[in-house]
C-alpha cells in the first residue's frame, strides 16, 4: 500500500512544501492538495516547489475539475512539470465542488467531465486531441505520462470512473462503503474490456494518530460535512432511498442545514455540527497506531492501493511521523 499527504494551499506555500518534504522522508509516495483558487493558494506554482524540493514524491490535486481552467491549459500545466521533474503528477479530478459553487457555478456535468478526461490526458501525453471543435496537440511533449485518477461516490460517477478513468480516488475510509464503490469501478471496468485491476485505488480520509479520540473526532468532523455536500447531491438526485446509493451513505446528512465554504476541510467548521460520532469514526482513521494499522489492513485486503491522509488538524506533524515510524512499515508486512 502507498501513502499519499493531502494539505490545503494556505499560505505560507513554505510550510506547504516543509510538510511535503517531511512527508517524503518518513515514506510517503504522493503529495496533495486542494484545488480551489477562491479559498487557497494556486496550487500548481506550489507544485513546482514541492517538486523541486524532493526527489520522488509524486503530487497533484485532490481534486480539480473541468470547468475552472480550459482543458489545454490544464493539460500543459501537467506536461510542463513532467518535463522540468521526470513524469511526476497525477490528475485527480471531479466534477467540482468548492472551485465551482464557491465562484457561483454549478459542478460540472459527468459527460464534461468524462470528455476532459481523455482529453487532458491525450494533450498532456503528446497526443492530439479535440477541444472545443479544434484539434489540438503539445509539440513539445517528449515522453509524457499522466494517470488520470477519478474521484466519485454515485453510481453513474462510480460507472464512468471504470470506463475511462486510472485511478479512482474514495474521499471515506468506511470498508463498507468501500467494498461496494470498488465493485462498482471495477464491474464497469470489466463491462468495458478494461482490466479491473489496472484502475488505481485511492481511498483519501482524515487520520489522527493519539489515544484522545474525543479530540480526534472534534479535529476531523468537517469531513463528514465535507463528504455530506457530495451526498446531498447524490439524494437530491436519486432519492433517500432509491437503492442507487447505501443508506449507510445517506441516513446521516438529514440534521444537514446548508453548508459555508468558507470553514470548508477545516477543523472546527460550525457546518458540521450534524455529524455524529460514529461517522467520524467509520470515515476517518483515529486512534493509536494498532487502531490505523488494523483498519488500513481491512482496506488493503479490499483492494485498496493507496490511503492519503487528510492533515487538516492540529497534529500535522505528529500523525505524519507517527505514521512514517509505526503505521507505514507495517502495512509493508
Amino acid at each position: 500500500m502507498d501513502f499519499g499527504l493531502v494539505l490545503q494551499t494556505d499560505p505560507p506555500a513554505s510550510r506547504v512544501i516543509s510538510l511535503m518534504k517531511r512527508a517524503e522522508r518518513n515514506g510517503f509516495t504522493h503529495g496533495w492538495t486542494f484545488d480551489s483558487a477562491v479559498l487557497w493558494q494556486e496550487p500548481f506554482v506550489v507544485y513546482s516547489q514541492i517538486l523541486a524540493n524532493t526527489t520522488t514524491l509524486k503530487v497533484g490535486p485532490m481534486v480539480t475539475n473541468p470547468g475552472t481552467r480550459t482543458w489545454e491549459v490544464t493539460a500543459s500545466t501537467f506536461a510542463t512539470l513532467n518535463d522540468m521533474f521526470g513524469n511526476r503528477t497525477v490528475c485527480g479530478i471531479g466534477r467540482g465542488d468548492s472551485a465551482m459553487r464557491v465562484a457561483g457555478r454549478k459542478p460540472n456535468t459527468l459527460a464534461r467531465l468524462g470528455e476532459a478526461i481523455e482529453v487532458i490526458r491525450d494533450l498532456a501525453e503528446g497526443r492530439e486531441a479535440d477541444v472545443d471543435g479544434q484539434r489540438l496537440r503539445l509539440p513539445w511533449v517528449r515522453d509524457g505520462r499522466l494517470p488520470v485518477w477519478m474521484a466519485a461516490y454515485g453510481p453513474k460517477a462510480l460507472a464512468l470512473t471504470g470506463q475511462k478513468a486510472d485511478g479512482f480516488i474514495l474521499q471515506l475510509a468506511d470498508p463498507f462503503l468501500t467494498e461496494w464503490m470498488v465493485k462498482a469501478v471495477r464491474d464497469a471496468a470489466a463491462e468495458t474490456g478494461r482490466d479491473p485491476e489496472s484502475v488505481t485505488i485511492c481511498v483519501a480520509a482524515p487520520a489522527y494518530v493519539g489515544d484522545d479520540l474525543a479530540h480526534a473526532r472534534e479535529q476531523c468532523r468537517w469531513f463528514g460535512g465535507m463528504v455530506g455536500n457530495h451526498v446531498a447531491d447524490l439524494v437530491a438526485r436519486y432519492g433517500e432511498h432509491s437503492g442507487m446509493v447505501p443508506d449507510a451513505l445517506t441516513e446521516y446528512i438529514k440534521g444537514r442545514q446548508g453548508y459555508d465554504y468558507s470553514h470548508h476541510g477545516r477543523a472546527g467548521n460550525p457546518s458540521t455540527d450534524f455529524v455524529p460520532d460514529e461517522i467520524v469514526d467509520r470515515f476517518c482513521l483515529l486512534g493509536p497506531p494498532e487502531a490505523h494499522i488494523e483498519k488500513l489492513r481491512a482496506l488493503r485486503d479490499l483492494g485498496v492501493d493507496q490511503f492519503a491522509v487528510y492533515d487538516m488538524h492540529d497534529a500535522q506533524e505528529t500523525t505524519i511521523d507517527a505514521y512514517g515510524a509505526e503505521i507505514i512499515p507495517a502495512l509493508g508486512d
